[in-house]
């Protein structure tokens, strides 16, 4: 099972689960926690080959890596601490796994905050995915890393984030950052189907305004599908939530107020 942490509270009876991204860990958290458990209950975890999840033996020798099959992760770690309907915030490509859960478990999601979301690659980005599947083997996966975490995160004022994806990014083991790099790579038909489908939960985006490739994208989904809401975060980049957190948690308590 994943490792992870939950924090309780004294009397309310809604949770929130934070699901980060490829290559960072539960940590990336840190600016959340104290003002998130003042009003819920809250789970961290880390997923499989980040932060304290480390690979099992089995995981090892084990090839399959689907989206299902992470999402199904996190599904273990609810059901076992009899976690029946969370609220989801999830940060970059945790942001893909919240939604994929969302349509295998919809009974499961009270409501889904989506940092940083990507749901769609722009030809800027697909490109970039097609060169690290050609270099992958060659290139030591951490140059790989800080290339992509300049290009997503450019900015003087995006260097925190970079610097702690980058750190979060060296635990990784290199087979590890391969099998998450070609579950990436098979993303745009799930994209495109998320895109589509309207789920109807109720849906927060919190996007940087300086987060390019993904940000244009947003825009489009939220005019059609219902429940969707867009929050676009000044002076900030992909990471919404180390950036501006004082902005991001405020907003984000404030609309799981709401939905609770």
């Amino acid at each position: 099972m994943l490792h992870y942490i939950t924090y309780h509270h004294k009397i309310s009876t809604e949770w929130v689960t934070f699901v980060h991204g490829a290559g960072g860990s539960s940590s990336i958290w840190y600016k959340q926690i104290r003002e998130f458990k003042k009003h819920f209950n809250v789970l961290l975890l880390d997923l499989r080959g980040h932060g304290n999840s480390k690979p099992s033996l089995k995981n090892v020798f084990d090839e399959k890596y689907t989206f299902d099959v992470i999402t199904n992760d996190i599904v273990e770690v609810i059901d076992h601490e009899k976690i029946e309907k969370s609220h989801f915030v999830g940060i970059s490509l945790g942001t893909i796994l919240i939604r994929n859960l969302a349509e295998n478990h919809p009974e499961r999601v009270e409501s889904m905050v989506m940092g940083g979301a990507i749901m769609k690659l722009n030809l800027r980005s697909q490109i970039l995915m097609k060169l690290g599947i050609i270099f992958k083997t060659v290139i030591p996966y951490l140059w790989l890393y800080k290339f992509f975490a300049i290009i997503i995160m450019p900015n003087k004022n995006h260097r925190e984030s970079r610097l702690l994806f980058v750190r979060e990014a060296k635990k990784l083991y290199q087979k590890e950052f391969i099998r998450w790099f070609k579950l990436t790579s098979e993303i745009n038909p799930l994209l495109r189907f998320f895109r589509s489908a309207d789920i109807k939960i109720p849906t927060l985006y919190v996007m940087g305004e300086e987060d390019y490739l993904f940000l244009p994208s947003i825009r489009k989904i939220v005019k059609l599908h219902q429940n969707s809401q867009l929050i676009v975060v000044e002076d900030c980049g992909h990471v919404v939530n180390v950036e501006q957190p004082n902005f991001f948690n405020e907003k984000v308590v404030a609309y799981l107020t709401k939905q609770s």
